[in-house]
C-alpha cells in the first residue's frame, strides 16, 4: 500500500509538472508575436516561464488586476460551491446510485437516466431560478453578464441559503448524476465477479457478502472517479456561477477565454488540473486501500 501511495504521488508532481508547462504555454500566447510561428512561440513561451517561476502572472483583463489576486479573491467562492454542491451529490446521488445499481432496476431505469442525463446544465439552473422566483418569490440575480455580483453572505443561515442555495443546488445535480453512474458502473462490475458465487458456496450469507466484500468494492470503483467528478463539479460550478452572477474562479475562466485574456485563462486552468489531479490522487489512494486484489485470484 505504501509502495502504491509513493507511486501516485511521484505521478501527481510529474502531472503538476506538465500541468504548468502547458499553463505557462497558454500564458504564452499573450505575448505579442507568440501566433507568428513556432519558433518565436517557443521564445515567449520561454520568456512566459521566466516570469512565472518570479511569479509573475500577469493583469487580468476582466479586472484589471493582478491576475493571480484575482484569483485568490474569486477561487473561494468556487471551492466553496463546489463543496457544497459535493455535498448534495453525495445526499442525492448516493441513494439514487444505490437504488438504480440493483439488477432489475438498472435495466429499468436507464431510458429515464439518459434522458435526465441529457438535460444540460444551463437548463436546470434556469429551471431552478424560475421556481424560486415563481413559486418562492426569491429575489434571483440571473443573467448579469460582465458584471461581478455580491460576496456570499453569511451574516444569518437565512441569508446564507438563499445566496448559495440555487447555484449549490445547480452543482448538486450534476454532481448527483456523476455519483450514480459511478455506483452503477461499479455495481454493473462487481455483479460479474465470480468470486460472489464462491463466497456463497463457502457458507457465507448474501447479506453478508454484500455487506463484507462488495460494499468496498463499489466504493472503491466509486473512489476511482473523485477526479471525474471534481471536473464536473467546476464545470457545473461555471454555469452556476453566471446564470447566477456569482463572482467566483470558474466564470472568470469562461469570460477570460471570451477576452482572450491567456495569462488568466492559463491561471485558472492550472488552479482547476492541480484540483482535479489532486483528487485523483486522494481517490485512487482510498480505492486501493479498499479493494481487495486477492478476490479476483
Amino acid at each position: 500500500m505504501l509502495r502504491f501511495a509513493l507511486l501516485e504521488a511521484a505521478r501527481l508532481a510529474s502531472s503538476l509538472i506538465g500541468a504548468a508547462l502547458m499553463a505557462t504555454a497558454v500564458a504564452s500566447l499573450s505575448i505579442p508575436g507568440a501566433w507568428h510561428g513556432f519558433d518565436p512561440f517557443l521564445s515567449r513561451m520561454a520568456a512566459r516561464l521566466a516570469s512565472v517561476l518570479s511569479l509573475d502572472f500577469g493583469v487580468s483583463a476582466v479586472s484589471g488586476r493582478s491576475a493571480l489576486l484575482e484569483l485568490i479573491d474569486r477561487l473561494p467562492e468556487t471551492l466553496t460551491l463546489a463543496a457544497a454542491g459535493a455535498v448534495l451529490a453525495v445526499a442525492i446521488g448516493g441513494p439514487l446510485g444505490i437504488v438504480f445499481g440493483a439488477g432489475p432496476v438498472r435495466r429499468a431505469s436507464a431510458p429515464l437516466i439518459q434522458i435526465v442525463a441529457a438535460a444540460p446544465v444551463f437548463c436546470a439552473a434556469l429551471a431552478l431560478a424560475w421556481v424560486a422566483q415563481r413559486v418562492f418569490h426569491w429575489p434571483v440575480d440571473v443573467g448579469g453578464v460582465g458584471t461581478k455580483g455580491p460576496p456570499l453572505d453569511f451574516s444569518s443561515p437565512a441569508a446564507a441559503f438563499k445566496v448559495l442555495a440555487l447555484p449549490a443546488l445547480t452543482v448538486g445535480a450534476a454532481g448527483a448524476a456523476s455519483i450514480q453512474l459511478a455506483i452503477r458502473s461499479a455495481s454493473a462490475q462487481v455483479a460479474r465477479e465470480p468470486w460472489r458465487d464462491s463466497l456463497r458456496r463457502m457458507g457465507l450469507s448474501a447479506l453478508e457478502v454484500e455487506r463484507v466484500y462488495v460494499a468496498p468494492q463499489v466504493a472503491a470503483g466509486v473512489f476511482a472517479n473523485v477526479g471525474e467528478l471534481t471536473l464536473v463539479l467546476l464545470s457545473a460550478s461555471a454555469v452556476a456561477e453566471w446564470v447566477f452572477n456569482r463572482p467566483g474562479a470558474a466564470v472568470l475562466f469562461v469570460k477570460s477565454v471570451a477576452l482572450a485574456d491567456w495569462s488568466m485563462v492559463a491561471l485558472v486552468l492550472f488552479a482547476f488540473a492541480a484540483l482535479k489531479l489532486a483528487a485523483d490522487f486522494a481517490g485512487n489512494v482510498l480505492a486501493r486501500a479498499l479493494s481487495s486484489p486477492e478476490l479476483g485470484q
